[in-house]
């Protein structure tokens, strides 16, 4: 046996009881665990979920006038919040796969901000709800609309993330303020 091989002192004792009775996520034995909704009733749910982007004069005027080199950026946007949804159990840890039976991502161009807000609206008829979805679909469209126009502007900044409202689901319905 090597030097490494010989403990030193004693192991210390395991936080699992502790974290098994405060997070969904974690089994008796302090290993992590997908929840288990097989027991939970199947319901129409549904999320809403908001976000922005901040940039430039310039760079708002050339997402707004479709001259960035990468292309039209609103449509690029909406097509990757969409993917996104479609992709998040891929994406975040332990998230249930859904079949989700709508999606929808709207952006927006707000000269006040200058920037893009990007709103998304997703829906589905399961055991578990869709605000991960949700949150997931505005955060890569922020990202996209960031990468389509970085060239020109390296100081956006996407902010304001939010969870607007869900539907749905045995702990009801959640609106956020406005």
């Amino acid at each position: 046996m090597t030097t490494q091989d010989t403990p030193t002192s004693p192991p210390a004792p395991s936080p699992a009881p502790e974290l098994a009775r405060e997070f969904s996520h974690v089994d008796g034995g302090g290993n992590l665990q997908m929840v288990d909704v097989s027991e939970k009733p199947i319901s129409v749910r549904s999320a809403v979920a908001r976000g922005q982007i901040v940039m430039q004069r310039d760079t708002f005027n050339a997402i707004r006038d479709n001259s960035l080199k990468k292309g039209d950026v609103i449509p690029v946007a909406r097509l990757a919040g969409i993917q996104a949804a479609k992709r998040t159990a891929e994406l975040v840890p332990l998230c249930h796969p859904l079949p989700l039976s709508g999606i929808e991502v709207r952006v927006s161009l707000d000269e006040s901000l200058p920037g893009c807000r990007v709103e998304a609206f997703v829906r589905t008829t399961a055991q578990t709800g869709v605000e991960m979805e949700a949150l997931t679909a505005v955060s890569v469209a922020l990202l996209t609309i960031y990468d389509m126009a970085k060239a020109l502007d390296r100081t956006m900044v996407i902010s304001e993330i939010v969870l607007r409202e869900k539907r749905g689901g045995t702990k009801g319905d959640f609106t956020s303020a406005p």
